[in-house]
């Protein structure tokens, strides 16, 4: 695969210090989105994120020992990776959903392209996907305690207004456990931008152009209450924070981190607008991804040619 892509899948990790890092800072990060998701959606959370985890860090192992790898479970990269499936799940899927998952993100989508650092597209966000495929009744049944509950775009679609102060702080009606709480996500972005393991710019960026499109394309829809509804709804905050940063499957330099958070807003507002709005963020993040090679090409940094000795 690598071979096959070529500097496509060139590693963006110099080291395995590095690498650690990163990864160690993204999963302190995520504590309290995990915290909120399982006050939120209760002991289900909890086992979807344990069957999550537990898979990609399987699966990793044993594909690393039966093609006689160097086995790479401590650099905790097949963790984040089963950490970010399990938050994009419902809490009420059953455990196979999961499980499944975090084989294909583990095995499919990253040790076939040579491994942590070396894939092409955000391994969690296409397992989402291909979860929601194969299994689409399971994946948009958002059931809590028994009772079916509408998530904040289906209201949104249906042509009301979600509970934005409840959205922020603390939403426990519906959604995938990661959009739990936007205060929790904030908390977590915050944390990154303070620890300089990502960049500012894609995100922002991002946000900015997707809520610019809402309002010029919402027509009688238009209210801050409905602006604000599809900033905070969606995994939108998620995305641009913890998907839209991951070094691996985004530009380097930062005219490309523009770049790609302009086309991560556009399609995303777009997609909300005149699709079906539910896996907006999930379709654009992927396609942006595919398109980062090439955003690569004309906007990476040029590296100073080297002076010649006297």
């Amino acid at each position: 695969m690598r071979a096959f892509f070529g500097s496509a899948v060139e590693s963006r990790y110099k080291t395995e210090e590095e690498l650690r890092a990163i990864t160690a800072n993204y999963c302190i990060a995520l504590i309290p989105v995990i915290a909120a998701g399982c006050y939120a959606f209760g002991f289900n959370a909890f086992k979807v994120l344990l069957a999550s985890v537990v898979s990609c860090v399987a699966s990793e192992h044993i594909y690393q020992k039966l093609m006689k790898l160097p086995v790479t479970v401590m650099d905790g990269t097949s963790l984040l990776t089963g950490l970010l499936l399990g938050l994009c799940l419902p809490s009420e899927v059953p455990l196979y959903i999961p499980i499944l998952g975090g084989m294909f993100a583990t095995i499919v989508v990253v040790q076939l392209f040579g491994g942590y650092g070396f894939h092409i597209i955000n391994p969690a966000l296409v397992s989402r996907c291909f979860l929601l495929i194969s299994f689409h009744g399971a994946m948009t049944d958002y059931t809590i305690d028994g009772m079916s509950t509408a998530t904040p775009l289906t209201i949104i679609r249906n042509g009301g207004t979600p509970d934005l102060q409840q959205m922020i702080i603390f939403n426990e009606q519906a959604g995938c456990i990661g959009e739990a709480s936007v205060l929790a996500l904030i908390i977590g972005a915050l944390f990154l931008l303070a620890a300089r393991k990502i960049s500012v710019i894609t995100p922002v960026i991002f946000l900015t152009v997707f809520t610019a499109v809402i309002v010029l394309f919402s027509g009688d829809n238009l209210s801050m209450n409905y602006v604000l509804a599809h900033i905070f709804g969606g995994g939108v905050i998620f995305a641009a924070f913890f998907f839209a940063t991951d070094r691996v499957t985004s530009p380097v330099g930062p005219w490309g981190k523009v770049v790609y958070g302009v086309l991560l807003g556009a399609i995303t507002g777009i997609y909300r607008i005149v699709g079906t709005k539910t896996e907006s963020v999930s379709y654009a993040v992927i396609f942006c991804n595919l398109l980062v090679p090439l955003i690569d090409k004309y906007f990476a940094p040029k590296a100073l040619p080297e002076k010649e000795e006297a």
